[in-house]
Protein backbone atom coordinates (compact mmCIF):
# COMPACT_ATOMS: atom_id res chain seq x y z
CA UNK A 1 0.00 0.00 0.00
CA UNK A 2 1.28 3.70 -0.76
CA UNK A 3 3.43 5.76 1.89
CA UNK A 4 0.40 8.72 1.16
CA UNK A 5 -2.65 6.58 1.55
CA UNK A 6 -0.99 4.68 5.29
CA UNK A 7 -0.36 8.39 6.11
CA UNK A 8 -4.15 9.26 5.49
CA UNK A 9 -5.29 6.31 7.57
CA UNK A 10 -2.89 6.57 10.54
CA UNK A 11 -4.12 10.59 10.62
CA UNK A 12 -7.90 9.13 10.87
CA UNK A 13 -7.00 6.35 13.66
CA UNK A 14 -5.20 9.12 15.53
CA UNK A 15 -8.26 11.26 14.76
CA UNK A 16 -10.75 8.84 16.04
CA UNK A 17 -8.42 8.00 19.28
CA UNK A 18 -8.45 11.47 20.28
CA UNK A 19 -9.82 12.15 23.72
CA UNK A 20 -11.36 15.16 22.51
CA UNK A 21 -13.60 13.12 19.90
CA UNK A 22 -17.15 12.76 20.34
CA UNK A 23 -17.94 8.95 20.20
CA UNK A 24 -19.63 9.62 17.02
CA UNK A 25 -16.88 11.38 15.66
CA UNK A 26 -14.42 8.42 16.70
CA UNK A 27 -16.73 5.95 15.16
CA UNK A 28 -16.87 8.18 11.35
CA UNK A 29 -12.86 8.50 11.26
CA UNK A 30 -12.45 5.15 11.97
CA UNK A 31 -15.19 3.90 9.32
CA UNK A 32 -13.02 6.09 6.77
CA UNK A 33 -10.19 4.34 8.01
CA UNK A 34 -11.86 1.08 7.00
CA UNK A 35 -13.31 2.94 4.11
CA UNK A 36 -10.06 3.58 2.31
CA UNK A 37 -8.55 0.05 3.23
CA UNK A 38 -11.46 -1.38 1.22
CA UNK A 39 -11.54 0.95 -1.77
CA UNK A 40 -7.49 0.38 -2.50
CA UNK A 41 -8.73 -3.34 -2.69
CA UNK A 42 -11.47 -2.58 -5.34
CA UNK A 43 -8.91 0.27 -7.24
CA UNK A 44 -5.99 -2.44 -7.57
CA UNK A 45 -8.55 -5.08 -8.56
CA UNK A 46 -9.71 -2.55 -11.75
CA UNK A 47 -6.13 -2.07 -12.11
CA UNK A 48 -5.06 -5.52 -12.62
CA UNK A 49 -7.98 -6.22 -14.91
CA UNK A 50 -6.49 -3.90 -17.43
CA UNK A 51 -2.88 -5.23 -16.68
CA UNK A 52 -2.29 -8.49 -14.82
CA UNK A 53 1.25 -7.98 -14.26
CA UNK A 54 0.82 -5.47 -11.63
CA UNK A 55 -1.48 -7.40 -9.09
CA UNK A 56 -0.13 -11.44 -9.42
CA UNK A 57 -1.87 -14.08 -7.58
CA UNK A 58 0.18 -15.24 -5.03
CA UNK A 59 0.62 -17.25 -1.39
CA UNK A 60 2.55 -16.62 1.66
CA UNK A 61 3.08 -18.61 5.20
CA UNK A 62 1.95 -16.73 8.50
CA UNK A 63 2.84 -18.58 11.46
CA UNK A 64 0.76 -18.71 14.34
CA UNK A 65 2.07 -19.36 17.57
CA UNK A 66 0.58 -20.41 21.06
CA UNK A 67 -0.91 -19.74 23.40
CA UNK A 68 -4.46 -19.48 21.86
CA UNK A 69 -3.15 -20.45 18.07
CA UNK A 70 -6.14 -22.00 17.06
CA UNK A 71 -8.19 -19.01 17.88
CA UNK A 72 -5.61 -16.82 16.32
CA UNK A 73 -5.85 -18.66 13.33
CA UNK A 74 -9.48 -17.91 13.09
CA UNK A 75 -9.46 -14.01 13.24
CA UNK A 76 -6.81 -14.79 10.37
CA UNK A 77 -9.48 -16.66 8.72
CA UNK A 78 -12.10 -13.92 9.24
CA UNK A 79 -9.83 -11.62 8.25
CA UNK A 80 -8.72 -13.36 4.72
CA UNK A 81 -11.90 -14.36 3.56
CA UNK A 82 -13.82 -11.06 3.31
CA UNK A 83 -10.54 -9.77 1.36
CA UNK A 84 -10.91 -12.79 -1.15
CA UNK A 85 -8.05 -14.41 0.42
CA UNK A 86 -8.01 -18.04 1.25
CA UNK A 87 -6.31 -19.67 3.98
CA UNK A 88 -5.52 -23.67 4.66
CA UNK A 89 -4.49 -24.21 8.30
CA UNK A 90 -1.52 -26.27 9.08
CA UNK A 91 0.01 -27.76 11.98
CA UNK A 92 3.54 -26.33 13.18
CA UNK A 93 5.32 -27.25 16.23
CA UNK A 94 2.79 -25.66 19.02
CA UNK A 95 0.80 -23.57 16.87
CA UNK A 96 -0.13 -23.08 12.89
CA UNK A 97 1.37 -22.49 9.61
CA UNK A 98 -1.53 -20.58 8.17
CA UNK A 99 -1.02 -20.99 4.37
CA UNK A 100 -2.70 -17.62 2.24
CA UNK A 101 -3.56 -17.77 -1.13
CA UNK A 102 -4.80 -14.40 -3.13
CA UNK A 103 -3.63 -11.24 -5.05
CA UNK A 104 -0.51 -9.74 -4.20
CA UNK A 105 -2.76 -6.42 -2.89
CA UNK A 106 -4.99 -8.20 -1.03
CA UNK A 107 -2.48 -10.43 0.83
CA UNK A 108 -0.85 -7.04 1.67
CA UNK A 109 -4.27 -5.87 2.98
CA UNK A 110 -5.00 -9.28 5.08
CA UNK A 111 -1.34 -8.71 6.53
CA UNK A 112 -1.62 -5.11 7.66
CA UNK A 113 -5.40 -5.61 9.05
CA UNK A 114 -4.52 -9.25 10.90
CA UNK A 115 -1.26 -7.53 12.74
CA UNK A 116 -2.84 -4.55 13.56
CA UNK A 117 -5.79 -6.77 15.27
CA UNK A 118 -3.91 -8.78 16.78
CA UNK A 119 -2.23 -6.19 19.09
CA UNK A 120 -6.04 -4.84 19.44
CA UNK A 121 -7.49 -8.33 20.62
CA UNK A 122 -4.07 -8.80 23.35
CA UNK A 123 -5.42 -5.24 24.64
CA UNK A 124 -9.19 -6.37 24.72
CA UNK A 125 -7.98 -9.71 26.20
CA UNK A 126 -6.16 -7.67 28.70
CA UNK A 127 -9.00 -5.63 29.92
CA UNK A 128 -11.84 -8.68 30.05
CA UNK A 129 -12.93 -9.36 33.14
CA UNK A 130 -12.90 -13.66 33.72
CA UNK A 131 -15.84 -14.36 35.42
CA UNK A 132 -16.23 -15.75 38.79
CA UNK A 133 -15.51 -19.73 39.13
CA UNK A 134 -15.21 -19.97 34.96
CA UNK A 135 -11.57 -20.95 33.19
CA UNK A 136 -9.74 -18.17 31.86
CA UNK A 137 -8.68 -19.94 28.86
CA UNK A 138 -12.47 -21.22 27.97
CA UNK A 139 -13.56 -18.15 28.48
CA UNK A 140 -10.66 -16.29 25.93
CA UNK A 141 -11.48 -18.44 23.33
CA UNK A 142 -14.65 -17.41 23.33
CA UNK A 143 -14.03 -13.95 23.42
CA UNK A 144 -11.94 -14.39 20.60
CA UNK A 145 -14.53 -16.33 18.40
CA UNK A 146 -16.66 -13.33 19.16
CA UNK A 147 -14.04 -11.11 18.34
CA UNK A 148 -13.03 -12.36 15.01
CA UNK A 149 -16.88 -12.72 13.89
CA UNK A 150 -18.08 -9.42 14.13
CA UNK A 151 -14.34 -8.22 12.64
CA UNK A 152 -15.48 -10.64 9.43
CA UNK A 153 -18.37 -9.24 9.43
CA UNK A 154 -17.43 -5.54 9.81
CA UNK A 155 -14.74 -6.14 6.87
CA UNK A 156 -17.79 -7.93 4.08
CA UNK A 157 -19.66 -5.10 4.72
CA UNK A 158 -16.68 -2.56 3.83
CA UNK A 159 -15.86 -4.45 0.97
CA UNK A 160 -19.26 -4.59 -0.42
CA UNK A 161 -19.66 -0.60 -0.24
CA UNK A 162 -16.31 -0.10 -1.88
CA UNK A 163 -17.43 -2.47 -4.78
CA UNK A 164 -20.61 -0.74 -5.20
CA UNK A 165 -19.47 2.71 -5.02
CA UNK A 166 -16.78 2.21 -7.45
CA UNK A 167 -19.65 2.01 -10.30
CA UNK A 168 -18.09 0.18 -12.71
CA UNK A 169 -20.48 -2.45 -14.21
CA UNK A 170 -18.11 -5.19 -14.57
CA UNK A 171 -16.84 -5.07 -10.84
CA UNK A 172 -18.93 -7.50 -9.64
CA UNK A 173 -17.13 -10.16 -12.68
CA UNK A 174 -13.89 -8.66 -12.13
CA UNK A 175 -14.12 -9.98 -8.53
CA UNK A 176 -15.91 -13.03 -9.12
CA UNK A 177 -12.90 -13.72 -11.24
CA UNK A 178 -10.52 -13.03 -8.89
CA UNK A 179 -12.03 -15.43 -6.47
CA UNK A 180 -11.94 -17.80 -8.70
CA UNK A 181 -8.33 -17.78 -9.98
CA UNK A 182 -7.13 -17.71 -6.17
CA UNK A 183 -9.28 -20.72 -5.31
CA UNK A 184 -7.84 -21.95 -8.70
CA UNK A 185 -4.68 -21.55 -7.46
CA UNK A 186 -4.90 -22.88 -3.85
CA UNK A 187 -6.70 -26.29 -5.41
CA UNK A 188 -3.52 -26.60 -7.53
CA UNK A 189 -1.62 -26.77 -4.50
CA UNK A 190 -3.87 -28.46 -2.41
CA UNK A 191 -6.16 -30.81 -4.24
CA UNK A 192 -7.91 -32.92 -1.33
CA UNK A 193 -8.09 -30.60 1.52
CA UNK A 194 -10.41 -31.44 3.86
CA UNK A 195 -12.92 -29.19 5.72
CA UNK A 196 -12.58 -28.71 9.80
CA UNK A 197 -15.28 -29.75 12.30
CA UNK A 198 -16.49 -26.78 14.04
CA UNK A 199 -15.98 -26.29 17.34
CA UNK A 200 -17.80 -25.83 20.37
CA UNK A 201 -16.80 -23.28 23.38
CA UNK A 202 -17.97 -23.53 26.68
CA UNK A 203 -17.01 -19.93 27.81
CA UNK A 204 -18.93 -17.15 28.18
CA UNK A 205 -17.24 -14.65 26.65
CA UNK A 206 -17.95 -14.48 23.02
CA UNK A 207 -20.64 -11.11 23.69
CA UNK A 208 -17.74 -9.18 25.20
CA UNK A 209 -15.58 -10.57 22.47
CA UNK A 210 -18.64 -9.07 20.06
CA UNK A 211 -18.62 -5.99 21.74
CA UNK A 212 -14.94 -5.60 21.21
CA UNK A 213 -14.94 -6.13 17.83
CA UNK A 214 -17.57 -3.58 17.06
CA UNK A 215 -14.91 -1.07 18.76
CA UNK A 216 -11.93 -1.99 16.83
CA UNK A 217 -10.37 -0.06 14.13
CA UNK A 218 -9.78 -1.42 11.10
CA UNK A 219 -7.26 0.71 9.39
CA UNK A 220 -4.39 -0.75 10.24
CA UNK A 221 -2.30 0.52 12.36
CA UNK A 222 1.56 0.65 12.06
CA UNK A 223 2.58 -2.07 14.22
CA UNK A 224 5.38 -4.51 14.29
CA UNK A 225 4.12 -7.43 12.50
CA UNK A 226 7.14 -9.98 14.42
CA UNK A 227 6.49 -8.31 17.95
CA UNK A 228 2.25 -8.93 16.69
CA UNK A 229 2.60 -12.57 15.97
CA UNK A 230 4.79 -13.38 19.07
CA UNK A 231 2.19 -11.75 21.47
CA UNK A 232 1.72 -14.41 24.37
CA UNK A 233 -2.22 -14.21 25.90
Amino acid sequence: MSEAMLSKVRKLLAQAEDPACTPAESAAFTAKATELIARYGVDRALLAARDPGTDPVGDRVVDVVAPYARDKAGLLAAVADPLRCRCVRRRHGDGFAMHLFGFASDLERVDLLFTSLLVQAAHGLAGAAVPAGEQPAAYRRSWLAGFAQVIGGRLRVAEAGAAAEAGAPSMALVLADRSDRVQRRLAEVYPQLRTAAPRRLAGTGFGSGAAAGHRADLGGSAVDTAAARGIGW
